[in-house]
């Protein structure tokens, strides 16, 4: 019974990591839908940021989608976990 317990706990631990893992947005490879599962950023912010991204090349880091139109740093900052720029294989 102890094992069990133990067992319980490790899966309880992991599943939030695992969830959190699948839950990060590339900013550079996002769809609009992709873009849309972060709290703040709807159709239009969706819409600026590939626009933005199609225009003037893939974006550096995440706080350069303050340049984006409608993009406020408080955005930014409250999704920051959530955002990322991968580099390109």
């Amino acid at each position: 019974m102890h094992n069990l317990r133990k067992v319980l706990f490790s899966i309880i631990l992991v599943i939030p990591m695992l969830s959190f893992a699948a839950d990060v947005v590339d900013i550079n490879a996002a769809d609009m839908e992709t873009l849309m599962s972060v709290k703040g950023i709807g159709e239009k912010r969706a819409m600026a940021i590939i626009d933005h991204r199609e225009q003037h090349g893939p974006f550096r880091s995440v706080d350069e989608l303050t340049i984006v139109r409608g993009v406020s740093e408080a955005l930014v900052d409250k999704s920051r976990e959530r955002l990322v720029v991968k580099k390109p294989r």
